[in-house]
């Protein structure tokens, strides 16, 4: 059984890839660094979910093996101890749950971090070029157009 958790992370992630891509396509840095704190939530809730699948998969081996285990031994005396092991092993995976749980709630809060610094360096960014463009026009005007003289002697290049 797949936990839901891998489903919409994947979906988160692959949404943040297409977002991402989209901002790098049309050179929009918010959409940029938005889809690739998405694309990282979404790999954190994918590994969640598998860790999930993991423990819980690893936890029904566990009391199948000790109810196999203890087959041999008087009725009473194997569901007492199975009963045991199935509680130990349903502790043992709701530990690994919370575990899981709360190194996933690190990595989201470690992307969104992630994002609002980018997103912070992104306008101030913004601010000091504008600054720069205002300050000195023809400056500006003078780099616009060599630029553009470049990309073109590029373009025309790669034609050839």
């Amino acid at each position: 059984m797949v936990d839901t958790n891998r489903i919409t992370g994947a979906a988160r992630e692959l949404g943040g890839k297409v977002q991402g891509a989209f901002g790098d396509l049309t050179g929009s840095r918010r959409d940029s660094v938005e889809g690739r704190a998405r694309e990282a939530a979404g790999q954190a809730e994918t590994l969640y979910g598998q860790a999930k699948d993991t423990v819980r998969d690893a936890a029904r081996d566990f009391g199948g093996r000790v109810r196999d285990a203890v087959d041999d031994l008087g009725a009473d005396d194997v569901e007492a101890r199975a009963r045991r092991a199935q509680g130990a092993a349903q502790d043992q995976y709701a530990r690994a749950e919370r575990g899981v749980r709360h190194a996933a709630e690190e990595a989201y809060d470690y992307a969104e971090d992630a994002y609002a610094r980018g997103s912070h360096a992104l306008r101030r960014g913004t601010r000091e070029v504008g600054q720069q463009v205002a300050e000195y026009p023809l400056a500006a005007l003078l780099i616009a157009g060599i630029a553009g003289f470049g990309l073109g002697l590029l373009v025309s290049a790669r034609r050839d």
